[in-house]
């Protein structure tokens, strides 16, 4: 890491109450995401709701993506972020009421998908803004760990309420931490004018998502931001059916090998070394779950989500690169473009495991999602280098011309 350590992060104004702020929302995200998988297996047997239930709200982004995403620029940071955990908080308490039917329950989700879908360009375009150039890869890899962190407690405690109690009042502890969220943000961070001038419009938002996609080598990053992390997902996804019991460990093991991916990436690998990365980390992310076609016991079955999601630390060299390929006023629209699609694929492919599991078994549906993205993933490789081989060839002919 260049320039930058973690203290020297935290001594940056702005930073610690949008870290605290985050924490906060991962960890109601984190505890209301297996309370409500729970509450909903309970209540239909069935994976494929289950998964959806947890994972549905990224199934949204695509509309907010397509309608909303301009305002990531285009709204005072501070004033949208603080609204943003306030909706969640109402949301969430409402998921609590007793006697919520299951399609009142994706009404809700849906509605917070939506929400979600602006909330990753503004807080990303902001961290973007307040630190450093150099010190956007690092910082984001702290949130990312902080990510992991909040997950493993979230997750073990989230397990162990819902066992303890019942997922409703796990539901209103997540949404009193939105709430807190919102009151960190809007006393922590000052008020700043938008990156971009103009209204947020669905006109704005089409124009610019037109300007990102047009280079090729954005397409690509995108594709490779999206595609083989979704499917990953879709395998814990099932974890829940997997085995009931034991989710919250599953999901905790795979939130302790992100920590350990994140701080790898983003503290001791040379920033030379990164961009060879991205390809290696997405197969480890994909591989250890073709053997939960074995129908590994929990230990073994821990031992392969927590290896595979080292994988995820590629997020973070394919976030650098996407920076480096996109103008500063873009920023918060192009990271939010990236939250959402990946979001998106992530609620995809919850509902396409939840379908193969319905049709099979979760561990035979675990085992096809991870074959799914090692393809995808050396497809794109494969594309990137007859791209890069394609360009180098019309330099060499332009030159000797």
């Amino acid at each position: 890491m260049t320039g930058h350590t973690y203290r020297q992060l935290f001594r940056t104004p702005e930073f610690t109450p949008l870290f605290l702020s985050v924490a906060a929302s991962t960890a109601a995200g984190t505890v209301s995401g297996l309370a409500l998988g729970t509450l909903v297996y309970r209540a239909t047997d069935s994976p494929l709701l289950s998964a959806v239930s947890m994972f549905g709200p990224s199934l949204a982004q695509v509309l907010g993506a397509t309608f909303f995403l301009s305002g990531a620029d285009r709204l005072p940071p501070r004033s949208a972020l603080t609204g943003l955990s306030l909706a969640f908080a109402a949301a969430t308490a409402v998921l609590a009421l007793p006697g919520l039917p299951v399609w009142g329950v994706f009404a809700v989700v849906l509605l917070q998908g939506l929400i979600a879908s602006l909330g990753g360009g503004v807080r990303w375009g902001l961290l973007n803004e307040i630190l450093t150039k150099d010190g956007y890869l690092p910082g984001r890899s702290l949130f990312n760990m902080l990510s992991g962190l909040t997950q493993i407690i979230g997750f073990a405690t989230g397990g162990a309420l819902v066992t303890a109690f019942s997922p409703r009042p796990v539901l209103l502890l997540a949404a009193l931490l939105h709430a807190t969220a919102a009151v960190v943000t809007r006393l922590g961070l000052t008020a700043r004018a938008p990156r971009a001038s103009g209204r947020p419009s669905v006109a704005a938002t089409r124009r610019t998502n037109a300007v990102l996609w047009s280079s090729r080598p954005r397409r690509l990053t995108y594709l490779g931001l999206w595609l083989p992390n979704g499917l990953v997902v879709g395998c814990e996804a099932l974890f829940v059916s997997y085995d009931p019991e034991a989710a919250g460990t599953l999901f905790a093991c795979g939130a302790l090998g992100m920590l350990a991916g994140d701080l790898t990436v983003g503290r001791l690998v040379p920033p030379a070394l990164r961009p060879r990365l991205a390809t290696p980390l997405l197969l480890l992310l994909a591989t250890p779950y073709v053997f939960f076609a074995l129908r590994p016991a929990l230990p073994l079955a821990a031992v392969c989500a927590a290896l595979a999601s080292v994988g995820f630390g590629a997020g973070l060299v394919q976030q650098e690169r996407l920076m480096a390929l996109t103008p500063p006023e873009l920023s918060g629209h192009a990271l939010g473009l990236h939250s959402a699609g990946m979001l998106t694929m992530q609620g995809v492919s919850a509902a396409l495991a939840g379908t193969l599991a319905q049709l099979t078994s979760p561990a035979t549906a675990m085992t096809a999602m991870a074959l799914m993205s090692i393809a995808v993933t050396l497809t794109l490789k494969f594309t990137a280098a007859r791209a890069d081989a394609e360009r180098e060839a019309n330099d060499f002919g332009r030159v000797s011309g």
